[in-house]
């Protein structure tokens, strides 16, 4: 099969109805084949319809894809850990990826993560919309640069436009996945990472508070909540900002 029919193989066809709910639409992304190589099975997001939060991360992990759900290995629960710290209950929020399936390389018996490309996030993006628009958040966070991606349709540097942020018209907040906490060699900076991130939740729980208030009195609340920080816009070109 051909890299482009291969991209394409598990999007829907021209003219078919868009899911009516969650459940329909997990069904078509449970039958539908993977779009990047090596994956097995692909894992569904996780949580209540209507939660006031959406995390989205990259990809699942060796983990995630043995057990069939978001955010379980060693990055989810770090999240979650960060999480009730934070005062956010993960099973009042709503996790998902960006890419549905895992993406790795065999080598021996290890399976090695492999880093979605551009491409491959845009053909899963179709699956994302319409999960955000059944799950109908409050607040969509970011977890890295691929989520970025995902939801903004073209990357911004996380360094540079980390917090709040406005993904085509929905109220979003840019921050770093886990995994990338995990991944830094120095103690030091490990442990001030974690904090920064701590706090990052702490700030989208305020936000996602203030958001499911009258829209009046979510303004007046929210200059506050975010420490007088505007909400950029993820429509505008990165390089404009």
């Amino acid at each position: 099969m051909s890299p482009k029919r291969a991209r394409t193989r598990g999007l829907p066809q021209t003219g078919e109805a868009e899911p009516k709910t969650l459940d329909a639409l997990n069904a078509m992304i449970a039958a539908s084949k993977p779009l990047v190589p090596g994956a097995t099975r692909a894992v569904l997001g996780e949580g209540p319809l209507g939660a006031a939060i959406a995390f989205v991360g990259e990809q699942p992990g060796d983990k995630e894809d043995r057990q069939g759900r978001p955010f379980v290995g060693p990055a989810g629960q770090l999240l979650e850990r960060a999480m009730s710290e934070a005062g956010i209950d993960r099973h009042r929020v709503y996790v998902t990826n960006a890419v549905k399936h895992f993406k790795f390389e065999q080598r021996g018996k290890r399976r090695i993560h492999q880093k979605p490309t551009p491409g491959e996030v845009e053909h899963y993006r179709w699956w994302l919309d319409q999960e955000l628009k059944l799950v109908h958040p409050k607040l969509v966070v970011a977890l890295g640069a691929t989520a970025v991606l995902a939801l903004a349709g073209k990357p911004f540097s996380i360094a540079r436009f980390r917090g709040r942020i406005d993904f085509r018209g929905h109220a979003g907040f840019i921050t770093v996945h886990p995994s990338y906490l995990l991944r830094m060699p120095d103690k030091s900076a490990k442990e001030q990472g974690y904090r920064d991130f701590v706090r990052d939740l702490q700030s989208i729980r305020r936000l996602a508070a203030v958001s499911a208030l009258h829209p009046a009195t979510a303004r007046k609340r929210g200059r506050s909540a975010a420490a007088g920080r505007a909400p950029r816009s993820a429509s505008r070109s990165a390089h404009s900002r």
